[in-house]
């Protein structure tokens, strides 16, 4: 592997698989070390195509989203870096696929638990293919002030306590990703910090060892001594230890190999990495330490002196004149997110949209206060989520049976009527039901449906005024305005709409007051004497009846049922219940296999 430098300040990676923090905070790192452009090349998401929008210090962008890796590497040839952060089960396959494209250099696997038999299959294809896998099992690695890879070196914060926004001398290797973390702001400490750190990964069989990059290290000229942290289990510290021997590390190391606690224990002891258990002497971290230390690391006497020992041999350097001084250099702000801003109460934000009816922030969604399984637990019904959605309030059961009788009696009225032709023909046409169930809702208007509403005003406003039915009808004629509520095509005075009947009769029965119901009435008695036909209609008892509703229950301030009737709630009735109608009907045509309607020439009069 050997070589030199892996990365640099004009590195860009492909990210496997979509997770927005870990992407946000590699950009996050690129504005802080002043690159000119985005780490990130593409995101590859499987099944998924377009643009993901993130943000690269202030400005928004969109980075290209690509379904497949093969598309991904063609439309970003100079990305030699694949960031895989794939599950344990897909990592290996979409890993090997990556190593496959030609583009691709080096592979980083964030995954723990990776199959040793897969591992070792992407291990020798590296190999035989010179390309470099950093994993599985890592939070992967950085390049100060170049290039980092997801998550490595945590939050802004620490990453600028630990000076990784600009180059130090120091070259870092290390098995564990949390120590990576804690090593490099320990570094910081007592030299000028990192140039390059990596973390090769906990489990059994790491893509990539410590001697791979140790070696790398001294290709470097950056690189003025290198820190190492390994640990017990397995023998990969004993090939650093070879290759100090044979003289190809030349520059100075300082090495500790944690888990000299292990003999303290009377049995085989396992820690947190896979690879991180005893297993004989020569794997104990007492063995490694010496054989380190006999190679010619400096090694301490503990991890608690380990930052002593890498401050003498930084403070040796300078002495030396072998590490020249880094010009500090004040990194740029970082703007904070909306979200955390938001949290830790720095900024207040407006909001764009009010909702006072539903809340679904919580464990289960609200209606006006009250909890879904509440809902279901004292057997509400339909008319009472209407009156907690459409008036934030639980009203009296006898008003939402009321409710749910107007849904009922006015859901459908036979396949004739605009709205039900407009759904029949648009179903026939091979339309789905949305846009079938649409075209019969935008019929209703002022002739078909609208009328509830302005029956309701109108009836409300008369007899409010306490103008006699004469009075209010002539007046009404005179203004060359129809009663609405008033007259019907087939109904008569001998021939009464039995919806009508039924409503009346509920009402009479379980309303407190019917009130602007008897003064409907009385308007219909006024009009029958001058036509057979201008009977009350469903529109007139509805209307009439939803006053005395809102006006008997005492639930509403005058200014409340004023505002309802204005804002055209008695029509959102109408329209809720003849969507069921209109959906039947759309399923109707579609289980009948209806042909596409065409009006017959006989039914239509051509004339000039």
């Amino acid at each position: 592997m050997a070589t030199g430098q892996l990365f640099s300040r004009n590195t860009q990676a492909l990210f496997y698989n979509y997770k927005q923090l870990p992407i946000q905070r590699m950009l996050d790192f690129d504005f802080l070390c002043g690159r000119e452009t985005p780490s990130v090349a593409g995101i590859i998401n499987p099944g998924s195509e377009g643009f993901q929008k993130l943000f690269f210090g202030q400005e928004e962008i969109a980075i290209p989203v690509h379904a497949a890796i093969e598309a991904a590497c063609a439309a970003h040839p100079t990305a030699d870096v694949f960031i895989n952060f794939a599950s344990f089960r897909s990592a290996a396959a979409s890993s090997m696929a990556a190593l496959k494209q030609p583009t691709i250099k080096v592979v980083a696997i964030i995954a723990e638990g990776v199959p040793e038999s897969d591992t070792k299959q992407l291990i020798a294809y590296a190999r035989a293919n010179n390309k470099v896998i950093i994993g599985p099992a890592t939070v992967g690695g950085v390049q100060a002030g170049a290039f980092k890879i997801g998550d490595t070196a945590g939050t802004i914060d620490n990453i600028i306590q630990c000076k990784l926004y600009r180059p130090g001398s120091v070259g870092f290797v290390s098995k564990s990703g949390g120590m990576s973390n804690e090593m490099y702001n320990t570094i910081a400490r007592v030299t000028d910090g990192i140039y390059e750190g990596i973390a090769i990964g906990g489990d059994v069989f790491p893509g990539s060892t410590l001697s791979d990059h140790i070696l790398r290290f001294n290709n470097i000229p950056q690189i003025k001594m290198v820190v190492v942290l390994g640990e017990l289990g397995g023998r990969d510290e004993y090939s650093l230890v070879e290759a100090m021997k044979q003289g190809k590390v030349t520059k100075p190391v300082v090495a500790w190999v944690s888990g000299t606690c292990a003999r303290l224990f009377k049995s085989e002891v396992q820690f947190g990495h896979a690879g991180a258990k005893s297993g004989g002497e020569m794997e104990s971290a007492q063995a490694k330490n010496q054989a380190l230390k006999d190679a010619g690391a400096t090694v301490p006497t503990s991890f608690e002196a380990l930052e002593s020992a890498i401050k003498e041999t930084f403070d040796k350097l300078v002495e030396e004149g072998k590490v020249s001084p880094i010009k500090e250099v004040t990194p740029p702000q970082i703007p904070e997110d909306l979200s955390s801003a938001i949290k830790s109460g720095k900024v207040r934000a407006p909001t764009h949209i009010i909702s006072t009816i539903s809340d679904d922030r919580g464990e289960e969604p609200c209606y006006a206060g009250v909890p879904m399984s509440s809902i279901i637990e004292q057997g509400y019904g339909v008319g009472d989520v209407i009156s907690l959605l459409w008036f934030k309030r639980s009203l009296p059961r006898y008003c939402t049976k009321f409710i749910e009788i107007c849904i009922m009696l006015c859901a459908d009225h036979g396949p004739c009527v605009s709205g039900a032709h407009n759904t029949i023909v648009t179903a026939r046409a091979g339309k789905d039901l949305v846009s079938s169930l649409v075209s019969g809702l935008l019929t209703i208007g002022p002739r078909f449906g609208g009328a509830i509403d302005d029956a309701a005003r109108y009836f409300k406003d008369a007899c409010d005024r306490n103008l006699t039915p004469y009075e209010f009808v002539e007046g009404m004629k005179k203004k060359g305005i129809r009663v609405p509520g008033i007259g019907h095509r087939i109904k008569s005075r001998d021939n009464r709409d039995k919806r009508v009947e039924l409503l009346q009769k509920f009402a009479r029965s379980n309303f407190p007051a019917v009130k602007y119901m008897e003064y409907a009435v009385q308007v219909e008695t006024y009009t029958l004497s001058k036509a057979n036909n201008l009977v009350m209609n469903v529109d007139g008892a509805i209307g009439s009846l939803f006053l005395d509703l809102l006006a008997g229950s005492g639930m509403f301030t005058k200014q409340e049922i004023d505002e309802i009737v204005q804002i055209g709630y008695l029509n959102g009735l109408f329209v809720l219940a003849r969507s069921i109608g209109l959906i039947g009907h759309t399923f109707d045509q579609k289980r009948l296999k209806q042909p596409l309607y065409r009006h017959p020439w006989e039914d239509v009069l051509y004339t000039k």
